[in-house]
């Protein structure tokens, strides 16, 4: 069976144009913008778009599709504004997640800018409650493992955990291979690959991992510092994801590219999704 690889795809010329590029660089599954990443607020979803969409989901064959949320929203904003606008933002997003029938809306945790840790997480969780209150249950939030730059938080596992408590089948976690690997947890070494996996494993549990974003990393393990790479090209390099891709605790999980694009757009991501299945035991 083909392993769930795909990638973040552009959605110019309309939500459904997604799966006819996602189809052509060989993914199985897909990531995309419901909007402006750069925006607070879009209109909503129309019948049209949905229509279009749904069937141009049908007709590809595409497994798993994920929304990431806009670039802006910050749960654990100080200023009440931005909290605001956040949270409007977020509940936007689920929203626009039910019109097009997609389980995952993948997130950032949030910035303390000072605040500290507790607070931060405090102020996260606040939000999470309003906001899922008045939201769809089939929409899964799926909280992303930062590279635990400035004062992001969520590039300790641990920071997670806290986050997703009481929340039950709500929110999940998106594990990003660059983040991690930038965050301090080794994916380059047969033994770090061991004691990150089982540090994620106690601190959150296998059962609350939905999705991975594969991206090797531009910088070093703990230099903290999110900067993409294509697969192999980093310091966690080809044998770092070989590891994880053969590992059959994930196998039934989507894994999606957020590395660069070529010059033709996907260029890149082809010869990326090619060297995974390569990786994977599968051909290309």
């Amino acid at each position: 069976m083909s392993r769930l690889f795909g990638a973040h795809m552009s959605v110019a010329g309309g939500l459904e144009q997604a799966f006819p590029r996602a189809v052509a660089v060989g993914a199985t599954a897909v990531q995309i913008f419901t909007k402006n990443a750069n925006r607070w607020s879009a209109p909503p979803v129309s019948a049209a778009e949905q229509l279009a969409f749904r069937e141009a989901w049908r007709q590809s064959g595409i497994g798993p599709v994920m929304v990431h949320d806009a670039y802006l929203i910050n749960l654990a904003a100080v200023d009440p504004d931005n909290w605001a606008k956040s949270k409007a933002a977020m509940q936007e997003e689920l929203q626009r997640c039910t019109a097009l029938g997609i389980p995952y809306l993948i997130a950032h945790p949030g910035a303390h800018l000072g605040a500290g840790v507790d607070a931060g997480i405090r102020r996260i969780r606040e939000a999470l409650t309003e906001i899922f209150a008045a939201s769809d249950p089939a929409v899964r939030l799926l909280l992303e493992n930062t590279a635990g730059q400035g004062s992001y938080l969520g590039g300790d596992f641990s920071h997670l955990a806290r986050l997703m408590e009481g929340f039950g089948e709500r929110v999940g976690v998106c594990f990003d291979t660059c983040h991690a690997h930038a965050a301090g947890y080794d994916l380059a070494s047969d033994e770090g690959y061991e004691q990150t996996m089982a540090a994620f494993a106690r601190e959150v549990g296998f059962d609350r991992l939905f999705a991975f974003h594969l991206n090797d990393s531009m910088k070093g393990c703990g230099s903290k510092v999110d900067r993409h790479a294509h697969i192999g090209a980093g310091a966690i390099g080809a044998a770092g994801f070989a590891r994880l891709v053969r590992d059959q605790r994930f196998s039934h999980l989507p894994m999606v590219l957020e590395t660069p694009k070529g010059d033709d757009g996907e260029e890149m991501d082809r010869i990326n999704l090619a060297l995974l299945r390569q990786l994977a035991g599968e051909s290309a």
